[in-house]
C-alpha cells in the first residue's frame, strides 16, 4: 500500500501576513521568510500525518506495530497583491497553483509587529479579504470568458454539449460579476464538473485563518473576521503564528507540556486540521489486514471507491467488504470478540463507508 495524501490546501493571502509562517508550524518545512513581497516565488510544499487518536488504539488492540496515518498537502503559494487577475506581482503564475487544492486557507492579517511591513498600510481584515476575493473572481472571470467564445463556435457547429456548457457558463459569469464566489452559486452535478475541468479557483471551500497576537483572541477586528466568514459560510480559524512555530520546533516529548503552560489544550495543526475535515465533509477510515492504515474520503463513498482508494485491483475485483466499527472493537477489545458477538458485517459494493470503520476488502481478478 501507497502512504496517500488524503487532500491538500492551498495557503493564500496578501505578502507579509504570516503565510510562511504558518506553513512552517504546520509541515516543518523551513520554508524561506523574508520581510519583503513575493518572497515564496516557487510553493513550497509540505506534507504531514493528520493526527488521530484511534489510530494508536487500534494498533494496541491489534497489536500492529508502526501504523500508517492518512497525510494532509500544505501548498504555500506567494502572496496575492492587487491586479495578480491581470499579471501583476507573480499573478497568474501563482494562481495557477492553486487551481487544483482541495480547498483555499486564506490567511488574514490580524498581527501588530511595525518590523513587518503591510501592504495596504494598516490593519483591516475585511478590505484584504476583499482583495484576494476580487482577485480570485477576476481570474475566474477570464478563464470562463475565454471558455465562452470556444462554445460558441461549437455550439454553432450544432454541438449540443458545448450548447449545455455554454449555458453554465452564461450562468456563473453574472454571478461573479455580482462580487460573488462560484461556491455559493446553486449548481448540480454538471456544473461542478465543468467548473473543475476549467480549474476555477471560486468553487473551493474556504477557510480563514487569522494570524493573530496572543492577547488577541477577543479583539474586535477577529470578530468581524469570523463574523464575515459566517455570513460567506466558511470555516474560521484563529492562529497565532509565531507561537505554533515555535512550538513546532520543540521535541515531541516537549510540546505537549509546552501547550499546557500556555493554557492550550491543541495545537493550531490539530485545530486547522478538524476544521479542514468539517469544510470538505471528510472521514477517515482504517485497514488493518496486514499493516494498520488511515485514509481519507468524502463522506458519502461508496465501498467501491473506498477500495479503489487502496489500489484500482481491489476496485477492478471487488468481491466484498467485511466491516466493523471502531467503538466496536475499543468496547469489545479484540476483533476476535467483535467477530463473536455478531458486530462486524458483511457489506457490497455500494455500502457507504462510515466515519471510524475498520474494513477489510476481498477482491479478485
Amino acid at each position: 500500500m501507497e502512504r496517500e495524501v488524503g487532500f491538500n490546501l492551498g495557503i493564500i493571502g496578501l505578502p507579509n501576513v504570516g503565510k510562511s509562517t504558518i506553513f512552517n508550524a504546520l509541515a516543518g518545512a523551513g520554508a524561506e521568510m523574508a520581510n519583503y513581497p513575493f518572497c515564496t516565488i516557487e510553493p513550497n510544499r509540505g506534507v504531514v500525518p493528520v493526527p488521530d487518536d484511534r489510530l494508536d488504539k487500534i494498533a494496541h488492540i491489534l497489536q500492529k506495530e508502526n501504523p500508517i496515518p492518512t497525510k494532509i498537502e500544505f501548498i504555500d503559494v506567494a502572496g496575492l497583491v492587487k491586479g495578480a487577475s491581470r499579471g501583476e506581482g507573480l499573478g497568474n503564475k501563482f494562481l495557477s497553483h492553486i487551481r487544483t487544492v482541495d480547498a483555499v486557507v486564506h490567511v488574514v492579517r490580524l498581527f501588530h509587529r511595525g518590523d513587518v511591513v503591510h501592504m495596504t498600510g494598516n490593519i483591516d481584515p475585511i478590505r484584504d479579504v476583499e482583495i484576494v476575493k476580487t482577485e480570485l473572481i477576476l481570474s475566474d472571470l477570464e478563464i470562463l470568458e475565454r471558455s465562452m467564445e470556444k462554445q460558441q463556435k461549437l455550439a454553432r457547429g450544432g454541438d449540443k454539449e458545448a450548447k449545455k456548457r455554454l449555458e453554465i457558463i452564461e450562468k456563473a459569469i453574472p454571478f461573479l460579476n455580482e462580487g460573488n464566489l462560484l461556491k455559493g452559486m446553486d449548481m448540480g452535478e454538471d456544473e461542478l464538473v465543468l467548473f473543475r475541468e476549467l480549474g476555477l479557483i471560486s468553487i473551493k471551500p474556504v477557510l480563514f485563518c487569522a494570524n493573530i497576537d496572543e492577547d488577541a483572541q477577543e479583539d474586535e477586528q477577529v470578530s468581524l473576521l469570523e463574523k464575515y466568514a459566517r455570513v460567506e459560510n466558511c470555516e474560521f480559524l484563529g492562529i497565532i503564528g509565531k507561537l505554533e512555530e515555535e512550538i513546532s520546533e520543540l521535541p515531541s516529548g516537549e510540546k505537549e507540556e509546552y501547550l499546557k503552560g500556555m493554557g492550550i489544550s491543541e495545537s493550531g495543526l490539530d485545530r486547522l486540521i478538524k476544521a479542514s475535515y468539517r469544510l470538505l465533509d471528510l472521514i477517515a477510515y482504517f485497514t488493518a489486514a496486514t499493516q494498520l492504515q488511515a485514509w481519507t474520503l468524502k463522506r458519502g463513498t461508496r465501498a467501491l471507491e473506498a477500495a479503489g482508494r487502496i489500489h484500482t485491483d481491489f476496485e477492478r475485483g471487488f468481491i466484498r467488504a467485511e466491516v466493523y466499527t471502531y467503538e466496536d472493537l475499543l468496547r469489545e477489545g479484540s476483533e476476535h470478540l467483535v467477530r463473536e458477538k455478531g458486530r462486524l458485517r458483511s457489506e457490497g459494493k455500494d455500502y457507504i463507508v462510515q466515519d471510524g470503520d475498520i474494513i477489510r476488502f476481498f477482491f479478485n481478478i
